[in-house]
């Protein structure tokens, strides 16, 4: 079975909750802990998003927001952050990359790199604690996987981040078969889908879109900290998720994989039995990951 069996007793809830609320929307302002923004020095200059634990500070979480390269914010992020932070005693630093079409890639990925940086040599000032993981959503799974191989190739710096969570991440851009398997009814259509490589790699088309400085599934990927992949069974890159976990344990790594049956992308975001079930396994990795 492609799933853990005792998800099953949370499908019917899920589908009541999916027949209502269509693709969901934004935790309850209740749910989110203070953020404050700032700006992080050098010759980027990237603006950071900052949510602290309401108690000790047991690690430092790098975060990439989805959003398809092209949308999106730090901001969007604060109700899984804030779920973290209190789950996980973790302190969360979301990235205001650059967006495309106005900033195609690498744009994006250099600012992450830079942030990823920045917060290896400043988390323990900023935020007393010193042990980093990295976490991404979508397109910031991508940014997240691109990003610590840029960080072990160029830095030698990968194995300053303890664990890493991918959500439901695109890694291969000449498209898994799952991608190309996907419908107009699905929220990763082939418009859309078609629409992030147009305008996140402008001019790169074909198997020239399965390099790995666009596609982290052909890159090298030993040296890397352990991982949890999260995706849901109806997401468009379902396989995108079984094949770069299935990569990642090849090359030497830890991985564990978690597939939620019935779930669309990004589903966590949504008010279900399902979504909790997720962020506290989520939560429960990163914790373990903390105390290696």
């Amino acid at each position: 079975m492609l799933h853990d069996p005792a998800l099953d007793e949370l499908i019917a809830e899920q589908r009541r909750v999916l027949a209502t609320l269509g693709e969901g929307g934004p935790p309850p302002a209740s749910a989110l802990l203070p953020a404050t923004n700032q700006t992080i020095p050098g010759k980027l200059r990237r603006l950071i998003r900052v949510i602290r634990p309401p108690g000790e500070v047991r690690g430092v979480l790098l975060h990439m927001h989805g959003g398809g390269f092209i949308a999106g914010n730090a901001q969007m992020a604060d109700g899984i952050n804030s779920y973290l932070a209190r789950e996980a005693g973790i302190a969360t630093v979301s990235v205001e990359y650059r967006l495309a079409p106005a900033n195609p890639h690498p744009a994006a990925l250099d600012d992450c790199i830079h942030s990823a940086l920045w917060l290896i040599e400043s988390a323990r000032a900023l935020l007393g604690c010193e042990r980093l993981l990295m976490a991404g959503d979508s397109a910031g799974a991508t940014l997240a996987a691109l990003t610590l191989v840029a960080l072990r190739d160029q830095h030698d710096a990968a194995k300053k981040f303890c664990g890493v969570a991918f959500n439901a991440g695109i890694y291969d851009f000449g498209q898994t078969p799952s991608q190309r398997y996907s419908t107009e009814s699905m929220f990763l259509s082939p418009a859309r889908l078609r629409s992030i490589t147009d305008s996140a790699f402008p001019g790169v088309t074909g198997e020239a879109l399965r390099d790995p400085q666009y596609s982290p599934l052909y890159a090298r990927l030993h040296g890397l900290p352990p991982a949890i992949f999260s995706v849901g069974a109806q997401d468009a890159v379902l396989d995108d998720t079984l094949f770069m976990a299935q990569r990642w344990r090849a090359a030497g790594n830890s991985a564990d994989i978690e597939v939620y049956p019935e779930a669309p992308h990004l589903f966590m975001n949504l008010p279900t039995a399902m979504a909790a079930e997720a962020r506290w396994r989520m939560s429960r990795f990163l914790a373990a990951c903390l105390r290696r």
